[in-house]
């Protein structure tokens, strides 16, 4: 049996927010059409997510964290692709960001970085100098669901909105169909 979750408004819910999602959304033009559901830390990975809720693999997005080298020059990126895809990094990933070398970061890192929870890190509320390379896939879906900072909640909004982010670029190709 799987649950139905509840949908609020993330304006007016931000106690289901990391810090740096409610400070986002607060002067973005987007942030009305942004809403939050509260759900148990245990099934904020993805998988379990699907398997506990209404939520589809086709709506759930992955916002993943790497860093990039390039002759002594390191750059911090999120990478915004569906569940139903795979982040092309070593390729796609690598040379839109200009790096000899790219790697998904760690968690810890990542934790630090974004001041984010693991497992719930979102492309809402990243620091304002890091590029946001989004999937087109991403984009073409009609809502996505998201992580919200937290592990407690989830973020839903139009798939086309997350264009709109701070830093964000739409590439082609930029993930490729799980197998």
């Amino acid at each position: 049996m799987t649950t139905e979750l509840t949908w609020l408004r993330a304006t007016e819910h931000s106690d289901l927010l990391a810090e740096p999602t409610r400070a986002a959304l607060a002067g973005w033009p987007g942030a009305e059409a942004v809403q939050v559901a509260e759900i148990d830390p245990a099934i904020a990975d993805t998988s379990a997510l699907v398997a506990a809720t209404d939520i589809t693999l086709e709506s759930s997005a992955n916002c993943l964290v790497v860093r990039a080298r390039r002759s002594g020059t390191e750059t911090l990126a999120a990478v915004l692709v569906l569940a139903t895809t795979k982040a092309d990094i070593n390729t796609a990933i690598r040379k839109t960001l200009g790096a000899r070398k790219c790697s998904f970061m760690s968690m810890d890192a990542a934790v630090e970085a974004t001041g984010m929870e693991y497992g719930g890190i979102t492309p809402i509320g990243l620091p304002q100098d890091w590029p946001l390379l989004i999937d087109e896939r991403v984009v073409a879906q009609d809502q996505i669901v998201i992580g919200s900072g937290v592990r407690r909640s989830k973020v839903r909004m139009p798939g086309p909105l997350a264009q709109q982010l701070p830093g964000a670029q739409v590439i082609t190709d930029l993930a490729v169909p799980s197998a």
